[in-house]
């Protein structure tokens, strides 16, 4: 029970009251808008403290809520503030994180800074991130020691291979795939043994490449499905010549919803997940981690790129928020046609 008490005739109770009266008529709401998705169960609901959490194990870490930090920026001017605050979020509160693209890094350290983060993760999982491409060029090349290096530069545990072939084909002079990115990861995880995640970029993956990356020795998968940032449709918008029979192939892909019905049919084969892509709130997180019947984390990038952008304490408000609506739905709401 709260300690907040008021005498009956306080001002706060007042006011109250009169803001009842006057906004009733704005407060009803339709039949038609209820969420179909959730059985609301108020009768067993504790308020969680300032200081609770949802312990969850991936990858073998520890982190203190189902939440992952999903790659966002690098090499530009403003990169090293906006990951060094993301960075600084996941260490306070025990979360994981995904750098951006690390391409730049290849033939430069001019752009370290952007991404050596690790001070201010402490033993939290990070995660480095190089494109499909990238790696099946430092195979031909006989080089892929460099991931390695890169790796142990940047102290992280492990690797991201982002799949974006569309991407690729919408973006001028963009990488143009001799071989296909399931030769590339077979010929990559050979000689390989850290940890590696693979992830789209806002299509999604459907049935036969999940079927497919659930048989390759790697750790995880992230979804990157279709209905968040679609960086076809990124590229598009930087290319006002874009050819008119490119566009339609924005609209392809697999939603997060059709990804966890594909994965929950399929054998897992111990991989873990980290739900991106189309989450536009807690709900939506919840919801599509409660259905995936395997270890699962919720991604989130765009919604915190703009205060990690202002600041940390911009960032610590807004996620703070977030994290309560997670709790606050994981203690109120039961998912309905659970089979």
């Amino acid at each position: 029970m709260s300690n907040r008490l008021y005498p009956s005739d306080s001002f706060e109770i007042t006011q109250r009251k009169k803001d009842h009266i006057e906004l009733t008529p704005e407060a009803r709401t339709l039949t038609s808008t209820v969420d179909e998705r959730f059985n609301y169960e108020p009768l067993f609901f504790t308020h969680p403290t300032p200081t609770a959490n949802w312990p969850t194990k991936f990858l073998g870490f520890d982190l203190d809520l189902p939440l992952w930090i999903s790659s966002m920026t690098g090499g530009v001017d403003h990169a090293k503030n906006i990951n060094q605050n993301l960075a600084k979020l996941c260490g306070e509160f025990k979360l994981g994180m995904g750098l951006g693209s690390c391409r730049v890094l290849l033939d430069s350290r001019d752009r370290l800074a952007d991404f050596k983060v690790r001070p201010f993760l402490g033993d939290q999982p990070l995660f480095a991130n190089m494109g499909i491409a990238q790696v099946g060029e430092l195979i031909i090349q006989n080089r892929s020691h460099q991931l390695r290096e890169l790796l142990q530069e940047l102290e992280a545990n492990g690797l991201i291979i982002h799949l974006n072939p569309l991407q690729e084909w919408f973006q001028p002079g963009g990488d143009r795939f001799e071989l296909s990115a399931f030769e590339i990861l077979q010929r990559f995880l050979e000689d390989n043994d850290y940890p590696v995640i693979v992830k789209e970029v806002g299509q999604g993956l459907g049935p036969r490449s999940l079927a497919a990356l659930l048989k390759l020795p790697i750790h995880g998968i992230e979804f990157g499905a279709y209905g968040g940032t679609n960086f076809s449709l990124l590229e598009s918008l930087r290319n006002s010549e874009s050819h008119l029979h490119k566009k339609p192939f924005i609209n392809v892909g697999h939603t997060a919803a059709e990804m966890i019905d594909i994965l929950n049919a399929l054998p897992i084969h111990g991989k873990e997940f980290i739900i991106s892509g189309g989450v536009k709130n807690v709900l939506d997180g919840y919801e599509l981690k409660m259905r995936l019947k395997a270890p699962s984390l919720i991604g989130m990038a765009s919604a915190l790129l703009a205060p990690a952008q202002k600041g940390y304490e911009d960032l610590k408000a807004e996620f703070l928020q977030m994290r309560e609506g997670l709790l606050v739905a994981k203690h109120i709401l039961d998912l309905k046609d659970m089979t």
